[in-house]
C-alpha cells in the first residue's frame, strides 16, 4: 500500500495525497467520456465536443474556453525552438499554470488541466481550486509530479477506464519495477569466438524492440488564452509556446489559434486517413437549453396573466389550438446560471411593456420556442443516457464471465468440439471435399 500524507495536518486541506503514486490507467479518446471526466473531478457548467471545422462558422458560436488537440506523437517530438521558454523575458508566461506530463497515459486529463487552470472564469471544484492553489508557485516539473501523485485525480481517471487497461497499467508498472530491479554486471563484450556468429535470439530482439517503437502513440495537448496571449501547452515539452497575442478581450483567441491548427493538421492528415482530432471545452448544452425551457415557462406565465386580463376566459379561442396542449405547463426547476434572475426580470419587464395588440402574437411566439426548448432538453437527456450507457458497458469487468463460461464449456466436454479438437485435444483433420472425392 502506496503511503500517504494529510495535507490537512500542515493546515492546507484534508486531501491524501500518494507519495508513492500509482500508474494511471488509458481512457477512450471520446467528448463522453472526458465530460464525464470533468464532472466527477468537480468542474460545474462545461463539457467537451467534438469540431470537424476550424472554420469561424462552425467553432465561434460554441464561444470555447480551450482546444485539446489529440495526435500521434512523434513527428513532432522534435523541439527545436527552447529560447521561446525564456520565462524570464515574459512575465506573462511566468504566470500561466503549466505542468509537464511525468506520467504515462496521463496526457488528456493533463491537457485538460493545463487548460482549465488558466481560466479564471471556469467554475472549479473545490478540490481543483485547492490543488491549482497550493501548486501555482512550483515549478513545471513539480507540478507534473503533484499530479502524478494527486489521488483523487488519478482515481478520476481510472474509474472511466477499462478494467483490463487497470490491469495493464498495474502490470506495467511491475514488470518496469522488477527489470529495474535486477542487477546486471558491466558488459564486457561477447565471447571471441561468438563475434563472428548472428545470434538469431538478438536479432529477434531487436525487432520485437523495433516494433514496439513502431507503435501507434497519440499525444493530447492544450491551446488556451491566457493573460492577453495565446498558449501552446504541451506536457512533454520545457515550457508554454506562446501562438499569438489577444487584443482587448479573450473572445477572437480561435483567430490567433487558427494557423498554429492548420499548421499542426497539416502534419498529420494524410491521403487516406486523419491522424488527429480536435476536441473544445465549451459550456454545457444542457444546462443552457435548460435555462431557457425555464425562462420561457416563466415568460408564459406572465403572458397569460396579462391575457386573461385583457381578454378574459376567451382569450384561449383567439390562439392557435394546435399549441395550446402541445407543451404542459410542468413545475419550475432548479436554474443553473448565475444571472438568470436578471435575464428571468428582463423577460417580465418586457412582456409587461408589451401593447395589448401583441399578446396573442407572443403567446404563440412563446409556446413554439417552448416546443423547440423542451425538444432540445430531451434530446440532451437521450444523450446523456447513452454516455451512461456506454460507460456502464466500458467499466465492466467480463473477465470472470468469459473464465467461468469457458470453464463451464470444458467441463460439460463442449469446448475440444468447439476448436476443432479431438478428445486427447489433438487437431482433428480437415474433413476432405466432394469435389476432392470426384476427382479421386
Amino acid at each position: 500500500m502506496a503511503a500517504t500524507l494529510e495535507p490537512g495536518s500542515s493546515g492546507s486541506n484534508s486531501q491524501a495525497y500518494d507519495l508513492v503514486g500509482g500508474p494511471f490507467a488509458v481512457i477512450e479518446s471520446d467528448p463522453g467520456v472526458f465530460s464525464t471526466l470533468i464532472r466527477q473531478l468537480g468542474v460545474r457548467g462545461l463539457e467537451l465536443v467534438e469540431i470537424y471545422d476550424i472554420e469561424p462558422w462552425a467553432v465561434d458560436h460554441l464561444k470555447p474556453y480551450g482546444l485539446i488537440f489529440c495526435f500521434l506523437w512523434g513527428k513532432d517530438s522534435g523541439d527545436t525552438s527552447k529560447q521561446q521558454w525564456d520565462l524570464e523575458d515574459d512575465p506573462a508566461a511566468k504566470r500561466v499554470w503549466f505542468a509537464n506530463q511525468l506520467s504515462d497515459d496521463a496526457c488528456a486529463s493533463q491537457a485538460i488541466l493545463n487548460v482549465l487552470f488558466n481560466r479564471p472564469d471556469v467554475e472549479l471544484g473545490e478540490q481543483l481550486r485547492s490543488f491549482r492553489d497550493e501548486t501555482v508557485e512550483m515549478s513545471s516539473v513539480m507540478k507534473g509530479l503533484a499530479i502524478s501523485n494527486h489521488h483523487f485525480i488519478r482515481e478520476s481517471q481510472n474509474s472511466l477506464a477499462r478494467p483490463a487497461d487497470l490491469r495493464g497499467a498495474l502490470n506495467a508498472v511491475a514488470t518496469t519495477t522488477i527489470e529495474a530491479s535486477k542487477a546486471k554486471p558491466p558488459y564486457k563484450g561477447p565471447p571471441p569466438a561468438k563475434r563472428r556468429k548472428t545470434n538469431a535470439k538478438s536479432k529477434a530482439k531487436t525487432e520485437t524492440k523495433t516494433a514496439a517503437a513502431d507503435e501507434e502513440t497519440y499525444h493530447f495537448i492544450g491551446y488556451v488564452p491566457a493573460y492577453g496571449k495565446v498558449w501552446e501547452l504541451d506536457g512533454l515539452k520545457a515550457g508554454p509556446l506562446e501562438v499569438g497575442e489577444v487584443e482587448g478581450d479573450s473572445q477572437g483567441w480561435m483567430d490567433v489559434v487558427r494557423p498554429a491548427l492548420r499548421l499542426k493538421m497539416s502534419k498529420y492528415a494524410g491521403e487516406d486517413n486523419i491522424r488527429f482530432n480536435l476536441l473544445a471545452i465549451v459550456d454545457s448544452v444542457y444546462e443552457a437549453v435548460s435555462d431557457d425551457l425555464e425562462l420561457l415557462k416563466r415568460e408564459r406565465r406572465t403572458l397569460e396573466r396579462r391575457l386573461q386580463e385583457a381578454h378574459g376566459e376567451g382569450w384561449a379561442e383567439k390562439v392557435d389550438q394546435s399549441l395550446l396542449n402541445s407543451c404542459p405547463l410542468e413545475p419550475d426547476k432548479e436554474s443553473f446560471a448565475s444571472d438568470f434572475g436578471a435575464r428571468k426580470q428582463e423577460k417580465q419587464v418586457a412582456v409587461l411593456e408589451l401593447p395589448e395588440r401583441s399578446l396573442l402574437g407572443a403567446w404563440e411566439t412563446c409556446m413554439r420556442e417552448m416546443i423547440r426548448a423542451k425538444v432540445a432538453v430531451e434530446e440532451e437527456f437521450a444523450k446523456a443516457k447513452r454516455e451512461n450507457t456506454e460507460h456502464v458497458k466500458r467499466t465492466h469487468d467480463y473477465e470472470p464471465f468469459v473464465k467461468e463460461f469457458i470453464t463451464c464449456l470444458h467441463e460439460g466436454g463442449l469446448l475440444n468440439p468447439l476448436l476443432g479438437l479431438g478428445e486427447d485435444g489433438k487437431k482433428l483433420p480437415a474433413p476432405k471435399s466432394s469435389k476432392a472425392k470426384r476427382k479421386t
